[in-house]
């Protein structure tokens, strides 16, 4: 085990984009169908709804949760609808699938998405028995990272430690929560960082311990010394 890693007990991933490449693009399915939900809702054409949406996205958190405080939107019908789409671009990993069975402690999946969804993406990475639990946006009571009580929420559920846990994301700014809890962070810069009101730049953020390109290729060196 890498010595910088050795006390790190609870091992936390972010789903989409994070344990599959973002090259799987998946993301671009779901973001088709948010605004499809969009225009149908507002009755709005195509490219107006794209901009809703993407405004909710960077003012709420999520489009979801723009949906709910300014629309009244059920959170379950919004999920079941967009994430009803077809996994097939989605690939088992072998090499993931063992990495990420030998790291020492829990492991535990932290997604703004439903479990369901998760469940179904981590089966189709071959995947779906290595994690502790899936602590979704149904646990974080609908405030998604990186509003800071899904954090709190997800250390008080799984009793984790938080000086002693990692948290991996695609996403600089979820972090930075995790940061402030006394995480060490791994921000997986694979260029799949959204549009936030923050955006990232060429620097690493104070709330970045470490800055990597590719899951695997990193689990390899965290785990080369065990």
């Amino acid at each position: 085990m890498t010595p910088g890693l050795a006390h790190i007990d609870a091992w936390i991933f972010d789903l989409d984009n994070t344990l599959y490449p973002a090259q799987t693009n998946l993301f671009a399915l779901i973001d088709a169908r948010m605004t499809a939900y969009v225009s149908r809702l507002l009755d709005l054409p195509p490219a107006e709804a794209r901009q809703v949406q993407k405004a909710y996205f960077a003012e709420h958190g999520t489009t979801m949760r723009g949906l709910m405080d300014l629309h009244d939107v059920d959170a379950h019908e919004f999920l079941d609808d967009v994430h009803d789409i077809a996994l097939d671009r989605i690939v088992e990993d072998s090499r993931l699938v063992a990495q990420i069975a030998a790291l020492p402690g829990r492991k535990l999946v932290f997604t703004n998405g439903d479990a369901v969804y998760a469940g179904r993406v981590l089966d189709r990475l071959g995947l779906g028995a290595s994690f502790e639990g899936v602590h979704d946006i149904h646990a974080m009571g609908l405030l998604p990272k990186p509003d800071a009580s899904a954090y709190a929420g997800l250390c008080a559920h799984w009793a984790v430690d938080p000086t002693s846990a990692l948290f991996v994301d695609d996403m600089a700014r979820n972090l930075a929560p995790a940061k402030a809890l006394g995480m060490t962070t791994v921000w997986l810069d694979n260029g799949s960082e959204q549009a936030s009101k923050e955006p990232v730049t060429a620097s690493c953020p104070s709330y970045v311990d470490l800055r990597i390109e590719d899951l695997a290729d990193w689990l390899d060196t965290v785990l080369e010394d065990s």
